[in-house]
């Protein structure tokens, strides 16, 4: 059956056909839509876990029950989950083990653009990378093959543009794959000094086989064009390179690690000029030349940001790509600032932080838009879980002027995901520093995917949610605070009182996401023109129902995004800022009675 797919949604198809039972997730772009596809499939178990270090855990220990397991993740959350990934290329799998990993070149939604492919390389896994959906799915198969074949955890890369975009994919039906029995092994699932010593000759013998298969197996193939020009690529960079110039010669790379040295060989010696054309950092490239070879790469191709046709054609035909190359390669469309959406309670605490001049250490999430203007107060944003880490390192070293001015500020996701042991390191060792959880019940940035403290799983089941106020109570935390970020001035009240603690305390700003539960909290507000001076005062909270009005001064409220929060109206002291009243009187007042 011919479907259209995203690469994301063929992933899934792919796992789904390969017989797969189990897959672990969290949530990140451009990963996000492979576990909600997979969750549609009766057959599969599918769950969110706290961090991409437990998915993969609870994947691995699916895969050593007989399984075929997933482990999914976005680029930097594969750091999350190094520490399993490199152990588990010394234990091995039983059932097949597929991880995968999408990049994010050019930073569409993330906070770096490292290239994953150098985690198959140090980890000495096999690394395969499909260029569109019909790959993608087929791929993901083919990785399961792999995996049982050579006892070995497969690396699946895809990118932000690979993973997003559509295209036509050729389905099959779903292969009944049985649990395989478990078998109780010491010196390959219990890795200790002595048995991982062992293990250590087994992975490298393991590397050679699967270098051999590289140039046997299929997923990688040249294409004889004209040889006066040969091309080494892969991914969605195969797609430009092929746009550019359909006519050279091709040697498409679909299994990037261990590289098919024979076949690349041959290859070059077939063609006058040798190209390798590859997003991010020099990979293939580095390798050819290891054995060798002659090849143009990186000081034509950029290693930053993603490639496009215009890109890969200045590479290619050797000219310098001029500015307005770079303009003519994206449609321009109206700049547009990223905002916290109309009603957001966040914005209320971000207010209050300002309003107290207090440094805030940041943390990944859509709070993290509370660093740009108007709001302008967050002082940084690292990783996922840093911000509590970082308040009490920043407190400790300088106290006189960071203590009692300085707070952490992370989501309720992200506080699950990896905020949690930081707390604990605070109370261990004594920090004095006020930690704000902004808790809206959902894991907003990615599309609200559910979590551990939503009480609700991916299938939408209730589940016992995480109570955030005993978990830190249990930690060592005597005080805890919730508030209400709605209301400004409690809001402003409890967070001076909490920074001038002796202790370390937590504050819980309690209200749930307003797009995701499509939430009116009361009457639309408007603008009383008569009252309003035009002293701005109301746009500093940053939200985007308030707009210039027609004199371009004065500023008004958009009737279709204001869910009546009502948080505007609390920063005017002119109290121009009234709920609706639809009586004829006002609506005359407002000029809008005929």
């Amino acid at each position: 059956m011919k479907v259209v797919l995203s690469g994301n949604e063929a992933v899934a198809r792919g796992f789904y056909e390969a017989g797969g039972r189990f897959a672990s997730a969290y949530p990140g772009t451009p990963s996000t839509e492979v576990l909600e596809a997979i969750a549609k499939f009766d057959e599969i178990i599918a769950q969110w876990a706290p961090n991409e270090k437990v998915a993969v855990e609870v994947a691995a220990g699916a895969s050593l029950g007989g399984a075929r397991a997933l482990a999914v993740m976005k680029h930097v959350g594969l750091n999350v989950a190094a520490d399993p990934l490199f152990s588990l290329s010394y234990m091995g799998v039983n059932g097949g083990f597929v991880i995968m990993t999408a990049d994010d070149p050019g930073m569409h939604s993330s906070q770096n653009e490292q290239d994953n492919r150098w985690y198959a390389k140090a980890a000495k896994l096999p690394l395969l990378e499909p260029s569109d959906s019909q790959e993608a799915r087929d791929f993901t198969i083919q990785a399961f093959e792999i995996s049982e074949s050579f006892d070995t955890p497969v690396l699946l890369r895809t990118t932000t543009r690979v993973s997003h975009s559509k295209s036509v994919v050729l389905t099959g039906e779903r292969i009944d794959v049985p649990l395989k029995p478990y078998r109780k092994e010491l010196t390959k699932n219990v890795l200790l000094p002595s048995t991982g010593r062992l293990r250590h000759p087994v992975v490298e013998n393991r590397l050679k086989k699967l270098r051999a298969f590289s140039t046997v197996s299929g997923l990688n193939w040249v294409d004889w064009g004209d040889r006066k020009i040969g091309i080494i690529t892969n991914g969605i960079a195969y797609q430009y390179a092929r746009e550019v110039m359909p006519g050279a010669s091709y040697l498409k790379l679909g299994m990037t690690y261990p590289l098919p040295e024979k076949l690349i060989k041959e290859f070059a010696e077939g063609v006058e000029t040798l190209y390798v054309i590859e997003e991010l950092d020099p990979f293939i490239e580095e390798q050819v030349r290891m054995l060798g070879i002659k090849v143009t790469g990186k000081e034509k191709v950029p290693g930053i940001g993603e490639l496009n046709p215009d890109i890969v054609s200045a590479a290619l035909l050797d000219r310098m790509l001029a500015e307005d190359d770079f303009q003519k390669s994206e449609l321009k469309l109206p700049e547009r600032s990223p905002v916290l959406c109309a009603g957001c309670s966040h914005r209320g605490v971000f207010w209050a932080l300002k309003k107290l001049r207090v440094t805030v250490m940041g943390d990944i999430g859509c709070y993290t838009l509370g660093a740009l203007p108007p709001l302008n107060a967050m002082d940084s944003c690292l990783n996922m879980g840093a911000s509590v880490g970082m308040a009490e390192g920043m407190v400790k070293v300088n106290p006189e002027k960071f203590q009692k001015k300085l707070v952490g500020i992370i989501g309720d996701s992200t506080f699950i995901h990896s905020g949690i042991t930081s707390l604990i390191d605070m109370v261990y060792n004594r920090g004095i520093t006020t930690v704000i959880i902004l808790d809206n019940r959902i894991t907003a940035m990615t599309g609200h995917q559910e979590n551990p403290a939503s009480g609700i799983t991916l299938q939408h089941e209730q589940t016992k949610p995480l109570d955030l106020t005993k978990l830190s109570e249990a930690i060592g935390i005597r005080r805890v605070r919730k508030i209400d970020p709605y209301n400004l001035k409690e809001t402003t009240a409890v967070i001076r009182e909490e920074m001038q603690s002796p202790e370390p305390s937590v504050i819980i700003a309690d209200a749930p996401c307003v797009l995701y539960e499509k939430l009116k909290l009361g009457p639309v507000y408007y603008v009383d023109q008569e009252k309003c001076v035009a002293c701005d005062l109301c746009y500093k909270i940053g939200c985007p129902a308030l707009v210039p009005g027609p004199n371009g001064r004065k500023p008004v409220i958009d009737p279709l995004s204001c869910i009546g929060c009502d948080q505007c109206a609390q920063v005017c002291n002119l109290d121009a800022i009234l709920p609706e009243d639809l009586t004829f009187d006002n609506l005359a007042r407002r000029g809008r009675s005929g």
